[in-house]
């Protein structure tokens, strides 16, 4: 099978659209919000294309992903470190595509973020998924991803307090200059039990872009970080709670 070959939009970006999840059993539960998020070049951050009295909800760091820079590289030599412990080699001349939230006012929360790592010609070389759950644990998944951006793996990592890690995901992902979607799917017994959806429209990321955005949707992790809290308190109500076993920090290096 040929590598998927993709068109992505110019970096940086701001990928605005909406948030969805739906909870099918064994309680139907759903939410849809706006939001947005960042597509960037871990090598070509924003903080160089953008003023300094911006910095306040466009910084990222090596800290909030994979090994926490620990190692040295920053966010492109965990990726790197991570690909490599599992047999893929990152070339100098590949393009690591980062999909995620940056930090606003110093705090960030992401609950997904996506590694796109495309050869010269864009050609897919890998895909990582990072996934953070609100206990500050993570966890990344090497993902391998067919001709028509489909992929699937098996879950690892505690998300939820109300699902433990069985199950299986089905991951669609969408990477066009008019489109940028993830789709992720978890199956269980054969049966969808939760759907949840990210899906936006990419535009060049500059002061005046970033100003409408930022007001829009202002306090935008601070936003994510409360609704994942209120929907949980709902569902707390009707679903019992899941043990959460340890989770190793190999799982990001």
């Amino acid at each position: 099978m040929s590598p998927l070959a993709l068109e992505p939009t110019r970096v940086p970006a701001l990928v605005v659209g909406t948030v969805a999840h739906t909870r099918h059993r064994p309680v139907r539960h759903a939410f849809r919000y706006r939001a947005y998020q960042w597509l960037v070049d871990v090598d070509d951050l924003p903080e160089h294309h953008l003023p300094r009295s911006w910095r306040w909800a466009s910084r990222f760091s090596a800290e909030d992903h994979l090994d926490e820079g620990r190692l040295g590289g920053g966010i492109r030599g965990d990726v790197t470190r991570f690909l490599a412990h599992r047999g893929v080699e990152l070339e100098p001349t590949d393009r690591v595509l980062m999909l995620a939230n940056a930090r606003v006012l110093g705090y960030v929360f992401d609950p997904l973020t996506v590694f796109w790592c495309l050869d010269r010609d864009d050609r897919v070389r890998a895909v990582v998924f990072e996934v953070h759950n609100t206990y500050g644990e993570r966890h990344a998944y090497l993902l391998d991803v067919d001709e028509d951006g489909r992929s699937g793996m098996d879950k690892a990592f505690y998300v939820s307090p109300f699902n433990d890690v069985s199950g299986r995901y089905a991951v669609s992902l969408r990477l066009t200059p008019g489109r940028v979607a993830v789709s992720i799917g978890l199956d269980r017994d054969g049966e969808r039990v939760i759907t949840a959806v990210t899906d936006g429209l990419p535009e060049p990321a500059t002061p005046r872009s970033l100003r409408r955005v930022a007001l829009r949707h202002a306090l935008m992790p601070q936003v994510v970080t409360l609704l994942i809290r209120l929907h949980g308190l709902r569902l707390w109500r009707k679903l019992p709670l899941q043990a959460r076993p340890p989770h190793p920090k190999e799982a990001v290096r």
